[in-house]
């Protein structure tokens, strides 16, 4: 048996492949939970904008978990989406829904439904959701996407209280940065009218300010040997401004 148990959400592609593909542990056994498949995992088809998807990813952590006798074991939450970017009340309303429902919704229930089954696991188990200086910074536009990292901040919060009580696993979440995948795509062809801060992101891209996508996933996994407070909610730029963790 590998060593190493990770399930990674968004597996297919940005942060999440990059995630995937920069796994730190030899031997490590992988499973990606997305629509399609990643490269470097096994597959376990997910849509986490619909709930009925949930029970599968439960149904695995539980059958994965019975008699598993491995060191470590990890879910990395990285699925999300900025669609439909534009004002609340005017985007289309079925978007707006599944936004909220994978962005907020299912963070919460999946962290909850991987407490319930690493509960009694003799391993160093961690939780790791990935969140945005979106949670903090107000973008027209982005409404939705920010207010689920905000959820997303204080639920880590408040869960790693717990488990600094009873549970012992570690639960962060980690806010990248911007970073070089598809959804900085996205934001920079997006109309000024729904996104106006769109300029901001054309000149990152434009300056070469965006951060490599296997860089930060490599800064990531060293993260959760650095001993950070249970529910710590880490900013890699402040990290890399104070000289704790430099990019890469």
């Amino acid at each position: 048996m590998s060593s190493a148990l990770v399930w990674i959400s968004g597996a297919s592609s940005g942060i999440g492949l990059a995630m995937v593909q920069t796994v730190p542990w030899t031997g490590a056994r992988v499973i990606g939970i997305s629509r399609g498949a990643a490269p470097g995992a096994e597959h376990l088809a997910a849509d986490l904008a619909d709930p009925a998807s949930w029970p599968t990813v439960a149904e695995s952590f539980r059958r994965e978990l019975a008699g598993f006798d491995g060191d470590r074991l990890v879910f990395v939450h990285a699925a999300g989406t900025v669609e439909p970017l534009g004002f609340v009340g005017e985007v289309d309303t079925a978007a707006y829904t599944a936004n909220v429902l994978l962005n907020s919704a299912a963070a919460q229930v999946l962290g909850h439904l991987f407490l319930t089954a690493a509960g009694e696991v003799a391993a160093q188990r961690h939780l790791l959701m990935i969140t945005s200086g979106a949670a903090s910074t107000v973008y027209q536009g982005w409404t939705s996407y920010g207010a689920a990292k905000a959820a997303v901040n204080q639920w880590v919060r408040n869960a790693g209280a717990e488990q600094s009580v009873r549970g012992g696993v570690q639960v962060l979440a980690v806010a990248p940065g911007t970073v070089d995948t598809g959804m900085q795509r996205q934001l920079r062809e997006t109309s000024p009218d729904d996104f106006p801060r769109r300029q901001k992101f054309l000149d990152l891209h434009k300056e070469g300010k965006l951060s490599d996508p296997h860089e930060v996933a490599t800064t990531m996994w060293r993260l959760l040997d650095r001993g950070l407070d249970n529910g710590s909610v880490v900013d890699l730029r402040e990290l890399a401004a104070t000289g704790g963790s430099p990019p890469g």
